[in-house]
């Protein structure tokens, strides 16, 4: 027999009707609802005749029970404060709209249906196995899945609720969340989605499907109603605009909006990366949500490790690059491809650094190519700005670039203490020779225990050059690649900062190499910065949800 099976209409008669020809057009013999006939479309009472005269066996989802007593709530199991605000909104439309006849027959219902269909044990509930509003998630680790699907015991186990569809194995028994019929998943498409069963003398197969209806009819309807523009705005983008907190990490970075906006005012204030407070460009309309991405919590910044050999062996370098490195090149024509797929992916600043980027053979080329794209700031210890190689970088002094360099004290003794002989002198006529050139770097100290007392000395040795004050910061000492001490950074510690090496994406660039910093790595070459986007807001959500907080940024002078 071929059955189908739907969730939440959520008062969207138009969804509703559409799954009914679609099913009945695919050879479905039997049509079945999981529950949540009210909770985000206008009319609910539109939905009866639909369910009724097309024979729709029903069991009951938390929405049903809560109008069906005429409860204060919807019982949906939020936890968020945000979230349920929403919720009460389109609950208290709901329960004021629906007749109480309709809402009569919701209480009729059973809250599952287990029967035998030609030989499978099928167990329809409206959450999960374990209680009414459970959200079965399909990021839930195996153990949970085990735990919901041993409570059963059945060969399928259908569900709903959670809003997104999926099907999994979970031993002897198919697990299936049909997903909705009230508003997309959360994937940036208009259909909404439901599932058709296959059962045969015992066997099972399972398929989702992307439902197309007349989702502008929807909108409309729920705007004449007045719901708030956010709610037709899911129906019109196939994007979640309310409800976002009770996502787990992996579902919530697949959709466009992650935060409430209120979160970024009250929950965070951006440290001073010592150039200066910045201020994240926060979209000008009244959603009330945001995307991580270009907040302060995920800057749009990108960095990208042109190589990782230098001429320095500096004692903390936090990517533990030396001479003796292994350079880990990027070609020409994948820094190209990076910088375009960087404007596309909507990053506003590239930060390309090293290793020693004037060891690559094309490092002009590679600023002049993302200088006319993006504003660039280049990092190096500014020892090697003359010969072949830096031919052509006063023709940059136009350009959206910025050169940056290191001066860990205000004498030679201090700073070549751990950048080597020498250093300290190569560096200073560096700084020289590119204020004659017309690009005044930034310079940046590493704090340590033996320079802290020569910082208010280098800032007056730098001011002495002409350099502006707000040219030169401090940074902390970061325990990670040579360092042996210094600030403890993790993605539990850190706002991430997408970065691109020949090794594939990291969290951040002070974790970019892969041998020394294996647990900042987020995924290997080639990966799509969109996809690193999702990894990082996956991460970011983990990290926060592990105690409830949010990860809170270094001081660090980039």
């Amino acid at each position: 027999m071929r059955i189908a099976v739907c969730g939440g209409p959520y008062g969207n008669p138009h969804a509703l009707q559409a799954f009914v020809d679609d099913a009945r057009a695919r050879d479905c013999e039997r049509l079945f609802c999981l529950g949540d006939l009210g909770g985000f479309g206008a009319d609910v009472d539109a939905l009866w005749p639909i369910l009724t005269d097309n024979g729709i066996e029903c069991v009951a989802g938390n929405y049903d029970v809560a109008i069906a007593r005429g409860d204060t709530d919807c019982g949906c199991g939020y936890r968020d404060a945000k979230d349920n605000e929403y919720a009460q909104l389109i609950y208290d439309h709901t329960l004021a709209t629906t007749s109480r006849d309709f809402a009569a027959w919701m209480g009729t219902l059973p809250t599952e249906r287990r029967e035998t269909i030609d030989g499978v044990d099928v167990h329809m509930v409206h959450g999960s196995t374990l209680a009414l509003n459970d959200f079965w998630w399909e990021s839930l680790p195996e153990k949970q899945h085990r735990l919901r699907a041993e409570a059963s015991g059945a060969d399928v186990v259908l569900c709903t609720h959670s809003g997104l569809p999926w099907q999994r194995r979970i031993g002897d028994t198919l697990a299936v969340n049909v997903g909705v019929l009230g508003k997309p998943a959360n994937d940036g498409r208009r259909e909404v989605w439901y599932a058709i069963l296959d059962l045969t003398d015992g066997h099972i197969t399972a398929e989702l499907i992307p439902l197309a209806y007349d989702w502008q009819a929807q909108a409309r309807s729920m705007r004449a109603a007045g719901l708030p523009e956010i709610f037709a705005e899911t129906i019109e983008t196939g994007w979640w605009t309310t409800c976002l907190e009770i996502l787990p990490p992996r579902e919530r970075s697949r959709g466009r909006y992650h935060l409430y906006r209120s979160t970024l005012p009250s929950g965070f204030r951006p440290a001073d990366d010592g150039w200066g407070k910045s201020t994240p460009r926060v979209p000008e309309d009244d959603r009330p949500v945001v995307p991580l991405f270009d907040t302060p919590y995920f800057p749009s910044r990108l960095w990208i490790y042109s190589n990782f050999h230098c001429n320095l062996a500096c004692d903390y370098c936090a990517v533990a690059s030396s001479p003796k490195a292994a350079p880990r090149t990027l070609t020409i024509d994948a820094f190209r491809a990076l910088v375009d797929e960087a404007v596309q992916a909507g990053f506003t600043e590239l930060y390309l650094t090293g290793g020693e980027p004037f060891l690559h053979p094309d490092v002009i080329a590679l600023l002049d190519y993302a200088s006319a794209e993006l504003p660039t700031v280049v990092m190096t210890n500014a020892m090697l700005l003359r010969g072949r190689r830096a031919d052509g970088l006063a023709d940059l002094a136009g350009r959206k670039l910025t050169v940056q360099t290191s001066l860990d004290g205000a004498t030679a003794a201090t700073h070549d203490a751990h950048r080597g002989d020498g250093s300290w002198q190569r560096t200073m006529d560096g700084i020289r020779h590119l204020i004659d050139l017309g690009l005044p770097p930034r310079v940046a100290l590493t704090e340590t225990p033996e320079n802290t007392h020569e910082i208010p000395d280098a800032a007056q040795l730098l001011a002495g050059l002409g350099l502006p004050t707000d040219h030169f910061a401090v940074r902390p000492l970061l325990r990670r690649g040579f360092a042996e001490t210094g600030v403890e950074i993790g993605e539990d510690s850190s706002i991430p900062e997408l970065t691109v090496t020949a090794d594939g994406l990291h969290w951040h660039p002070a974790g970019a190499d892969l041998a020394t910093s294996p647990d900042l790595h987020l995924a290997p070459a080639g990966t799509p910065l969109a996809t690193g986007q999702q990894l990082v807001t996956e991460r970011f959500f983990a990290a926060r949800l592990t105690d409830g907080t949010l990860p809170r940024p270094v001081h660090c002078a980039i």
